[in-house]
C-alpha cells in the first residue's frame, strides 16, 4: 500500500492542490499586473516541481512527484470549488485549503513527510511573493516583497504553525519526589 492510498480521492485531491493554493494566496494579496502574474505563476510552478523533484525528498513528496508528471486527472472525476469572486475570497478560500492539507498530511503521513510538506507549501508562497517587483513603473522601483505580501506570508506561517516551540517535555516526578519509575 501506497502513501497515496491513505488518502480518499478527494482529500489527495486537496493535498495535491494546497501547493498552487498556497501561492494564489500571496498572488491575491497584491495582484501585480499581467507580466507580474504570468512570473508568479511561474514561480508557483517552479518552486512545487522543484521541491517535489529534489534530493532528500520524503514519501509524501515522492507521490507528489509520481503524481505531477503520471497521466493528468479526468476533470469530471474532480471534486468542484467554490468559485471565489473577489481577490479576498481567493486569499480565504487559498488559506482554509491549505489549512485543511495541513491537518490531512499531519494526520496520515509521518512527522517527516508533515515538516517537508509545510515546506513545500512555504517555499512556493516565498518564491511567488519574490517573483515579481511590486510598486514600480515598467519595472523600474518598487520593491521585492511588499506588505501585503509579507502579512500574506505571515498568515500562512500562522496556518503552517511555522512559529509553534514545541512545548518542553518535564520528566514525570514519582510522589517521593526522587523521578525513579514506582
Amino acid at each position: 500500500m501506497s502513501l497515496k492510498d491513505s488518502f480518499t480521492p478527494e482529500e489527495w485531491f486537496k493535498v495535491m492542490t494546497a501547493p498552487g493554493r498556497a501561492g494564489a494566496v500571496i498572488v491575491a494579496a497584491s495582484p501585480s499586473g499581467i507580466t507580474g502574474i504570468v512570473a508568479e505563476a511561474r514561480a508557483i510552478a517552479d518552486a512545487i516541481r522543484g521541491q517535489v523533484s529534489g534530493s532528500g525528498r520524503t514519501p509524501l513528496l515522492e507521490a507528489m512527484a509520481a503524481d505531477l508528471v503520471g497521466t493528468p486527472p479526468d476533470p469530471s472525476t474532480l471534486p468542484q470549488q467554490e468559485r471565489a469572486r473577489n481577490m479576498d475570497e481567493v486569499r480565504q478560500q487559498g488559506l482554509e485549503a491549505v489549512r485543511q492539507a495541513v491537518w490531512l498530511v499531519s494526520a496520515k503521513a509521518s512527522p517527516e513527510d508533515s515538516s517537508a510538506y509545510k515546506n513545500l507549501l512555504m517555499t512556493v508562497a516565498q518564491r511567488t511573493a519574490e517573483a515579481a517587483k511590486e510598486g514600480g513603473f515598467l519595472g523600474i522601483g518598487g520593491e521585492q516583497v511588499n506588505d501585503k505580501e509579507r502579512a500574506a506570508l505571515s498568515e500562512l506561517r500562522e496556518v503552517l504553525r511555522l512559529d509553534e516551540v514545541a512545548p518542553a517535555v518535564t520528566p514525570a516526578i514519582n510522589p517521593d519526589g526522587s523521578g525513579n519509575s514506582p
